[in-house]
Formats: C-alpha cells, sequence, structure tokens
C-alpha cells in the first residue's frame, strides 16, 4: 500500500528518524513531508489535532523552542494563538506526526505507530 501512510518528518530529529525507519520496516512506503520545510497551514493542524485527539497545547513542542517566550505555554494561551504561532514557525509542533486511514498519532515514543500499522 503505498503513500496510504504519512509522516510528518524531521530528518533532525531521531525519534523522526526511528519513526521513519518502523514504518518501513513495517513494509509500508510512507509519504514524508519535512514539514519545517513545507511549513503548516491551520487547516492542516486544525484537521491533524482533531485527528489525533489532541489540543494544540498538547502538540507544542516547548523543549529548544520559542514556545515559553512567546506565551505560548501560559495557562491563558488560546488554541488560535498556538495554532497561529506553529503556522509562523513550523519547529513548534511536536514530532513526529504519522498519519494513515486508521487515525493519527504523535510517535513519541515510536511504539505509539503499532496502533496505526
Amino acid at each position: 500500500m503505498a503513500d496510504d501512510v504519512v509522516i510528518f518528518h524531521n530528518p533532525g530529529c531521531s525519534t523522526s528518524r526511528k519513526a521513519l525507519e518502523a514504518i518501513r520496516a513495517a513494509g509500508r512506503q510512507p509519504k514524508v513531508v519535512e514539514y519545517l520545510k513545507t511549513g503548516w497551514t491551520k487547516p492542516q493542524l486544525e484537521a491533524l489535532f482533531a485527528k489525533m485527539g489532541v489540543t494544540p497545547q498538547a502538540a507544542l513542542r516547548t523543549r529548544n523552542t520559542q514556545a515559553q517566550a512567546l506565551g505560548l505555554t501560559a495557562p491563558g494561551a488560546s488554541d488560535d494563538s498556538i495554532i497561529e504561532a506553529m503556522v509562523a514557525d513550523p519547529v513548534l509542533v511536536e514530532r513526529p506526526i504519522v498519519e494513515t486511514a486508521r487515525g493519527a498519532v504523535l510517535a513519541r515514543p515510536v511504539e505509539k505507530l503499532q496502533a496505526l500499522l
């Protein structure tokens, strides 16, 4: 089944590389989206988060980012403000996100992929 798995991938991230390796080891050929190059759109993120069943806050990458400085980790930070910041700076989205017809997960740890493959 070609292209029925999409990985939003950062090749500089070891967890993302492990997830890509696990998908391929399962015999799947994923569509690889290097989101740091392509960026995100607000509708795309809203759809992914809905499919994953998470809030923007839960998908916010806080380690080695400007999330705290931008006020995105504050209790009152709105979903819209977090998503707008993610669109402006794609590194703010935690990685890797893997999407299939069965759903989507933040594959951190990589073992979370098993339910989708």
